[in-house]
């Protein structure tokens, strides 16, 4: 089946930022139960996860809606201040702006489906400019209307707003509970990004098509033309 849009995760994606993320989630994890993740822990509970997941999980039980909300706020303030002191670090992937003027020329619909809560979003188009590449009313984000990864809710409310079926779009994708929740959602075809060293664990994934290293990698012409 031809393809007709992409869906793009964010974090680890168009933002290799994850080390960032860690870094706050391990002074939470610290600060919460009194001990770090472990790989496997941030595997499971924190790639791709909504801070719902990941909140719950460290905590050991529901947390209330104030409890939740000051525990979010608290968390990507300490991520904000992270980023800012990146630098000139902080910025798009590499090949990212490739890749999104290609799709651009082409015309290919293409939006963000992201477990990021709104205080990151805004923090990410103020910092990365990301208006001059994705309308705003288009990306799909955490707005505790949907379950997380790796239900394929988020993916499935992204390709809704490109007004293209999922099943025609490339979906890329970083995070195991990501590329889970886009095979669940029936993807078009489904890329998963990672580092060398972890190539050959993302391609023995159920259901991912391509793995990349980064975004240039990527040959639109073969996935979308004719």
């Amino acid at each position: 089946m031809k393809l007709r849009g992409v869906v793009f995760d964010f974090n680890g994606v168009l933002l290799w930022d994850t080390h960032l993320h860690e870094q706050a989630w391990q002074l939470f994890s610290k600060r919460l139960r009194g001990q770090a993740f472990t790989v496997e822990e941030m595997d499971l509970h924190v790639h791709g996860r909504n801070n719902l997941h990941t909140l719950t999980y460290l905590a050991g039980r529901e947390l209330t809606e104030p409890e939740l909300k000051s525990l979010i706020e608290q968390k990507e303030r300490t991520y904000h201040e992270l980023a800012i002191a990146a630098g000139d670090q902080y910025r798009f992937s590499p090949g990212a702006i490739s890749l999104l003027g290609q799709l651009s020329n082409r015309e290919i619909p293409f939006t963000i489906a992201t477990a990021s809560p709104k205080i990151n979003v805004d923090f990410y188009y103020q910092q990365l400019g990301l208006a001059c590449w994705f309308d705003r009313s288009k990306l799909v984000y955490d707005d505790g209307s949907r379950p997380g990864k790796p239900d394929p809710a988020l993916f499935l409310a992204a390709a809704k707003q490109i007004e293209t079926p999922f099943s025609q779009c490339l979906l890329i994708e970083d995070s195991l509970s990501g590329l889970e929740a886009a095979r669940r959602g029936g993807a078009g075809y489904i890329v998963a990004l990672g580092p060398q060293e972890k190539h050959e664990r993302l391609q023995a994934t159920e259901g991912v098509n391509q793995v990349i290293s980064r975004l240039d990698e990527l040959d639109v012409a073969a996935l979308f033309d004719e």
